[in-house]
């Protein structure tokens, strides 16, 4: 990010305090400095600022950072010249709630929406900009480009509440945009936006994301007016200006979790401008369909509270320091930790701390406010030398090989939902096979998956527009249910290809296990046992419902079933969305280390 220097501080001075707090000064420039660089030292820049601005590298997962009233509010104190302050919450101002009604057609698109309002806030010029600088940076990032949370911020005084989200026809959308003086509907919106030479080109990366769908979602007033055409744009009635006194704020979402934290980003930095400091009313959030999600007021400023003690953040970071010792410098880091009865530190993380997860987190924060310069140095207890994992080994050597025999590698998500698992491919949830994520958000990574097929088809659904045959692969872990394990859980190495045409391509897919053996070294024979413990693989008639009946067959190799392959039944294809023949193997490699 970039800020202005305002500071008499000297640039070294100031390079060593961000290496102390753990961010870094990436440059020392100015407005004419950067121009001059973008465009050459021959265009004119005369007329440019000779002002002084920094260029500092932000922890990706540090959102309260991404503004200048959170990195100076941060910095001093961890300099110890101001306390953290305390995010209240205060509804006095009004009799009841400002609501946002949510249709239940919103759950076909961005089903979650949050809100709040910032009362009294005066903007300076350097707040305004960095209002809307702020949007922008978490739209980049913890937004995914507006994809899972799009930001829309309003004047509360030129709008009237109670607000409704709804899910509408695009012609049935329309309003003036922002910064625009003609009226249009979301079509006519659309085709302009994507139009060559377009004012509004840099919107044309978002309208993809609910381009194809039948409803748009919308933000509307009590007068029907249009707030928002999320994740697009804001209409020009309700826009932002200096003299702004109230702000409402509504963020839209495909992940609850993550419009909570963009809220509470954007009102814990600005409230700092209100005429209370600090202080935030609520908007309640009231859903039609209960299942969408519940109601509840929000933001929700509560620290979190987590607990650990000092022997394991010395033990992890090489220190001797006491619970009371490790109290108060996490003060530092806005953490406010007490000792308790049983010596074990309460930690409370604000909701500035999204970032603060575990235990882990709270020894690195205790680790930058001690100061890395001053750990002790100490040789470590054991003497070593690493070497690759050999499964690590083993993986890349049968990657290499199928990228050479003309199957393109893919990388598919470990976390899926139930009907990739099972319903897709014509198995039945026992609720024993796969691990359950606890609370899943979004709602589709439910559980782990405990086979390498369902993305290699999921990806031949996304691609199947491509000209044939599509070869693909991928070599990655499945979760198993294991109860001797510590967690009830174990990674279990696997490979899988795919091969898609006309024609099934059984016979291909049949060479290339063969070619996998030869060269993992492992010699075939016809009439190998299953049960005799001998290095080489056979393979026998096998019965998965996922496969065509007598398409099919299992791989053993020492007595034990390591894989199949075969051609993929009409059914599950059709499943994926798929309508040419698909020919699949997967086998274990950990029985091969």
């Amino acid at each position: 990010m970039k800020i202005k220097k305002i500071s008499p501080i000297a640039d070294a001075d100031f390079e060593q305090l961000c290496f102390d707090f753990g961010i870094e000064l990436d440059d020392v420039t100015s407005e004419r400095l950067m121009k001059e660089k973008e465009l050459g030292s021959a265009k004119d820049t005369s007329k440019l600022s000779d002002e002084v601005i920094y260029k500092i590298e932000i922890p990706a997962n540090r959102y309260d950072l991404l503004c200048e009233e959170g990195l100076s509010r941060a910095l001093n104190i961890f300099l110890g010249r101001q306390d953290a302050p305390t995010y209240k919450i205060d509804n006095s101002k009004t009799k009841q709630l400002l609501k946002i009604n949510v249709k239940k057609e919103t759950g076909s698109i961005r089903k979650f929406v949050v809100g709040a309002v910032l009362r009294n806030i005066t903007f300076t010029e350097d707040a305004y900009n960095s209002f809307i600088d702020l949007q922008e940076k978490l739209h980049q990032n913890i937004c995914r480009k507006r994809t899972l949370v799009a930001i829309g911020t309003h004047d509360l005084d030129v709008i009237e509440g109670p607000f409704t989200y709804e899910a509408l026809p695009p012609k049935e959308i329309k309003f003036i945009p922002l910064d625009r003086t003609e009226l249009m509907d979301a079509d006519e919106l659309f085709a302009f936006i994507e139009k060559k030479g377009s004012e509004m080109k840099h919107l044309s990366p978002y309208t993809k994301i609910i381009k194809d769908s039948p409803v748009y979602p919308v933000i509307l007033d009590a007068k029907r007016r249009v707030l928002s055409l999320p994740p697009i744009i804001n209409g020009d009635h309700s826009k932002i200006k200096m003299s702004t006194k109230n702000v409402f704020i509504e963020c839209t979402a495909t992940d609850l979790t993550k419009a909570k934290v963009v809220l509470n980003t954007v009102v814990t930095m600005f409230s700092e401008h209100c005429s209370v400091p600090f202080t935030v009313e609520q908007v309640e959030i009231v859903y039609e369909d209960k299942t969408q999600s519940k109601d509840e007021p929000t933001p929700i400023l509560d620290n979190v509270e987590f607990t650990t003690n000092s022997d394991y953040i010395n033990s992890r970071i090489g220190l001797n320091l006491s619970a009371q010792q490790i109290a108060e410098i996490l003060t530092k880091m806005q953490l406010n930790a007490t000792v308790t009865q049983n010596n074990e530190l309460r930690v409370l993380a604000p909701p500035t701390r999204s970032d603060v997860l575990h235990a882990c987190d709270i020894m690195e924060d205790v680790a930058i406010a001690h100061g890395y310069n001053n750990i002790p140095i100490t040789f470590p207890k054991s003497s070593t030398v690493g070497k690759e994992n050999e499964l690590n080994q083993l993986s890349e050597m049968v990657r290499l090989e199928l990228a050479m025999s003309g199957y393109t590698e893919v990388l598919s998500l470990i976390l899926c939902n139930d009907e990739e698992n099972f319903k897709y491919m014509n198995r039945v949830n026992d609720g024993k096979t796969a691990i359950a994520v606890a609370e899943p958000c979004p709602f589709e990574f439910k559980t782990a998956r405990i086979s390498l097929i369902p993305g290699l088809l999921k990806t031949l659904q996304s691609n199947k527009s491509l000209p044939l045959p599509i070869k693909l692969f991928e070599c990655g872990d499945v979760i198993l249910v294991d109860d001797s394990k510590d967690v009830g859980a174990k990674n279990n190495r696997r490979l899988a290809a795919l091969f898609s045409s006309a024609t099934s391509g059984l016979e291909l897919i049949h060479g290339l296990v063969d070619r996998v053996m030869e060269v993992l070294a492992v010699p075939f024979e016809v009439e190998h046992s299953q049960s005799v413990d001998k290095h080489c693989f056979s393979i026998f008639p096998s019965n998965d419902i996922s496969f065509l009946p007598g398409r099919q067959a299992d791989i053993f190799y020492k007595g034990k079933k390591i894989g199949i392959f075969g051609i993929i039944h009409p059914e599950v294809a059709s499943n994926f969305g798929l309508k040419t023949p698909v020919s699949v193997f997967e086998i274990e490699l950990e029985p091969f280390q």
